[in-house]
């Protein structure tokens, strides 16, 4: 299931990419007009919508589910109210994502856009924000949140050439960093807001939450670690919680089940919750999906894993009650009490000292 929905994003990206190639001087027309179109449109909604002197700009990879919409839009309402002298704009980063979403897959079209016409539009005269504050709503300091960072470096070093320099030189900017992004503090925060919700059920129950994880190559900071050491935090709560992802070496699904065996869990029910900030395409499919390689069995590949099979088929042929019943759909962005640790961080970043761009906000371990 995963390396069939690897196969499609890659076709569409390829697309995307001979698309935009310039190999004439019309494609290069082409490129400037959409480029103008996209960032004309940015304008007018900045200009629209400036209430406040000061921004904060969320940045979500994205989505094509009416459920993440409504979770996207709950967020920046609940950022509204507290945030009162800001300005409050969405973001996505997935070029995928803001294309199928224009296009209407799953729900009605609606526009996105990436994070550097948003940064571009709160500069157009007119508008200058003084202060940019940039929120990264992944959940590890990961490979997208280094995107982030590098959106807002391109922008303060004035990438394009298209900002006004001196305006550049004096306006703030601030950002927030991901949920887990400190292992000693957000960690356990994280763990402790997930067990208020989910002790009843870890009671008797396995709760496993499906994070999404880095493939190896792609472990900017080794981030991967924040899911073992949450895992590790939670089952100082209950050792029913457990943590896996679905692109992390050594903790897929599979790797789930050993840790539950070796625990000596062998039966019962497993509920599964994504650990994602939003409940999309991963949750829906390759949590809570139908897709089912069974076979008299299943055959992991080189990685361990088991494809085109979901956690609930897995769990249950694996002798665990897991069902729809038990799939807990709800991104993280609906849980009020974890979205609070984002909007903390949002707090601390406003609160604290100006971005020194030049040196990404990391984590030291």
């Amino acid at each position: 299931m995963k390396a069939i929905k690897y196969l499609m994003m890659a076709a569409v990206a390829i697309m995307t990419a001979v698309s935009f190639t310039a190999c004439s001087d019309d494609d290069d027309d082409d490129v400037k007009n959409n480029y103008t179109v996209y960032q004309d449109a940015v304008n007018q909604t900045v200009k629209a919508q400036k209430r406040n002197s000061k921004a904060i700009l969320l940045v979500a990879f994205g989505s094509t589910w009416q459920q993440a919409y409504d979770a996207f839009d709950s967020t920046v309402a609940a950022y509204k109210t507290a945030f009162p002298g800001y300005d409050v704009y969405l973001s996505f980063s997935s070029a995928i994502c803001i294309n199928r979403a224009a296009a209407g897959e799953n729900v009605a079209p609606r526009n996105f856009y990436a994070p550097p016409f948003w940064l571009a539009a709160f500069a157009q005269e007119g508008v200058q924000y003084s202060e940019i504050v940039v929120q990264s709503l992944q959940v590890i300091p990961g490979e997208e949140y280094t995107r982030v960072i590098n959106y807002i470096k391109d922008f303060a070093n004035n990438a394009n050439g298209d900002i006004d320099d001196d305006y550049l030189a004096n306006v703030t900017l601030k950002l927030g960093v991901p949920l887990l992004q400190d292992k000693d503090e957000d960690v356990p925060a994280v763990a402790k807001a997930l067990d208020n919700l989910y002790k009843d059920k870890a009671a008797n129950s396995v709760v496993a939450f499906m994070g999404h994880g880095n493939p190896d190559s792609y472990d900017t900071y080794k981030a991967n670690i924040r899911y073992t050491e949450l895992e590790e935090a939670l089952q100082t709560l209950s050792p029913n919680y457990f943590v896996g992802t679905v692109d992390m070496m050594e903790n897929f699904k599979t790797h789930v089940l050993a840790r539950m065996q070796a625990a000596g869990i062998t039966s019962g029910k497993v509920y599964c919750h994504p650990l994602m900030s939003i409940d999309g395409d991963h949750g829906h499919n390759d949590m809570a999906g139908d897709d089912d390689a069974w076979d008299n069995g299943f055959e992991a590949n080189e990685e361990g894993e088991v494809e085109d099979t979901s956690w609930k088929m897995y769990f249950s042929h694996m002798g665990y009650t897991c069902d729809n019943s038990t799939m807990i759909e709800k991104g993280l962005l609906e849980l009020p009490t974890v979205r609070q640790i984002w909007m903390n961080h949002t707090a601390d970043a406003i609160a604290g000292e100006p971005l020194d761009y030049y040196h990404s906000k990391n984590p030291e371990e």
